[in-house]
C-alpha cells in the first residue's frame, strides 16, 4: 500500500491524498460504507459502485468468522470473489464487537473468550487468531486487535486496557510479519490508538502506535458516547502526533458534521453505520439538510429526493413515494434511502477534497455544516 498527499488546506490540517492498493485506489478524505456480513444493507455491489461510487468497504471480522465462516470464504478465493466486489476492502479487527458482548465474553492477556450471539457457541480471539482471520477473508487493509473503552470508565481501566491493547499489537504485527497472503493481493496492517478520552493516555497511545511505523494508523474507542467536543479534542492530539505521511482512520464516525470536523483535523478514511440504519428509519440525509420522511408533509411532495446529487435514485424518486415506502414496510423504501444516505456521504467527501484542492474547504466546512445540520 502506498498514500500520496496531493494537496493541503491551509487554513486547517485537512489533506487530499489517494491510498494505493493492489486493488484500486483510494482518493482520501473518503467514507467507507459498512458491510457487515458481507453485504451493505438494502444495498446492491452494482449501486454501491455506479449510484454511490464507493471506492472502498468494511467487512466486520466477527460476523464473517461465525457466518458464513472462515471455510466458505477461503474456498470462494476470499470476501473479495464471494461477494463479487473487485475494489479494496477493509476489515476490523472484532475489538468493538467483543467490546459490545460486554455481557457473554472475558477478557485476559491471552486474549477474549466470548460467546456467539447467533447460537451461543463459545470462541476464542488472540491477536494471533485475528490475523489469521483476516489473512483467510483477504482484505486489504486488516486491523490490530484491541480493546475498545467505555465511555465513561476509570483512568486506571483505561490505561491497563491501553498497555494491553499495545502488547496485543506487537503480537499482531509479529504475526502478521511472519505469514503472507493467501490470495493474489497484498494486505496491510493498521494499528489502533486507544486511551479512552484522557489526554495523557491518548498521547502515549499514539506515539507507541507510531512508532510501530506500519502504512497507516486508526483511532479507536471514541464515538462511543462521548461528548463531540471531547472527540474532537482526542482526534485532535493524536493527529498531532501520528505520521503526517501516512493515512489516518477515525473509527466509526460519525455524522456529516463530525466527518467535517474531523478532516480539519487531519483526518483521511471515516465509516459508519449511521448512513444505512438512519436510512431503514426513514431518516435521510440530503444536500439541502435533514429529513424525517416518515413526517406527514412529505406524503404529497412529489419532488425528487435531492436534485444536486447525481444518482438514480436521488433524481428519479419523489419524496411522497419514499415515504410511501418507508411507512408501508416496502424494502425497496429501505433500499431508496439507504442509496439516498450513501450517496449524499461520498459526495459530502467528494466536495471536501475538492474544496482542499482549491484552497477554499475551511470556509466551505463551516457554511455547509450549517447547511447540512438544519432540520426540513
Amino acid at each position: 500500500m502506498e498514500f500520496i498527499i496531493e494537496a493541503k488546506d491551509k487554513n486547517t490540517n485537512a489533506r487530499a491524498g489517494a491510498i494505493y492498493t493492489s486493488n484500486g485506489t483510494i482518493k482520501t478524505p473518503i467514507f467507507m460504507p459498512v458491510g457487515t456480513a458481507g453485504t451493505v444493507k438494502s444495498v446492491h455491489q452494482r449501486e454501491l459502485k455506479e449510484d454511490i461510487g464507493a471506492q472502498i468497504i468494511l467487512g466486520n471480522t466477527y460476523h464473517l468468522y461465525l457466518r458464513p465462516g472462515l471455510d466458505v470464504l477461503q474456498k470462494a478465493g476470499g470476501l473479495h470473489k464471494f461477494i463479487g466486489w473487485d475494489k479494496p476492502i477493509l476489515t476490523d479487527s472484532g475489538g468493538y464487537q467483543v467490546y459490545s458482548l460486554s455481557g457473554i465474553r472475558k477478557i485476559k492477556e491471552e486474549g477474549a473468550t466470548f460467546k456467539s450471539h447467533i447460537d451461543g457457541s463459545t470462541h476464542f480471539f488472540s491477536p494471533e487468531r485475528v490475523i489469521d482471520i483476516q489473512r483467510q477473508i483477504g482484505a486489504d487493509i486488516v486491523m490490530a486487535f484491541d480493546e475498545c473503552t467505555p465511555y465513561p470508565c476509570e483512568y486506571d481501566y483505561a490505561r491497563q486496557s491501553m498497555e494491553m491493547t499495545h502488547r496485543w499489537l506487537q503480537r499482531c504485527c509479529t504475526h502478521f510479519d511472519e505469514t503472507v497472503p493467501l490470495y493474489e493481493h497484498g494486505q496491510t496492517l493498521f494499528p489502533i490508538v486507544q486511551g479512552s478520552v484522557f489526554k495523557d493516555l491518548r498521547k502515549e497511545s499514539a506515539e507507541v502506535i507510531a512508532s510501530f511505523n506500519r502504512e497507516g494508523n486508526a483511532i479507536g474507542g471514541l464515538s462511543v458516547g462521548e461528548p463531540a467536543e471531547m472527540m474532537y479534542e482526542m482526534t485532535e492530539l493524536v493527529c498531532s502526533i501520528l505520521p503526517q505521511e501516512k493515512p489516518r482512520y477515525l473509527m466509526g464516525v460519525g455524522t456529516p458534521a463530525n466527518l467535517l470536523e474531523s478532516i480539519a483535523l487531519g483526518v483521511d478514511m471515516f465509516d459508519c453505520v449511521m448512513p444505512t440504519r438512519n436510512a431503514r428509519n426513514g431518516m435521510l440525509f440530503t444536500t439541502e439538510g435533514t429529513i424525517n420522511i416518515r413526517n406527514k408533509k412529505w406524503s404529497d411532495d412529489f419532488s425528487c429526493i435531492d436534485p444536486n446529487l447525481n444518482c438514480f435514485t436521488a433524481r428519479h424518486y419523489s419524496k411522497a413515494y419514499l415515504r410511501h415506502l418507508i411507512c408501508s414496510g416496502e424494502m425497496l423504501g429501505a433500499q431508496i434511502a439507504s442509496i439516498q444516505n450513501l450517496s449524499f456521504y461520498l459526495w459530502l467527501m467528494a466536495e471536501a477534497r475538492k474544496k482542499i484542492t482549491e484552497g477554499s474547504f475551511f470556509e466551505w466546512k463551516n457554511t455547509t455544516i450549517k447547511k447540512i445540520s438544519e432540520r426540513l
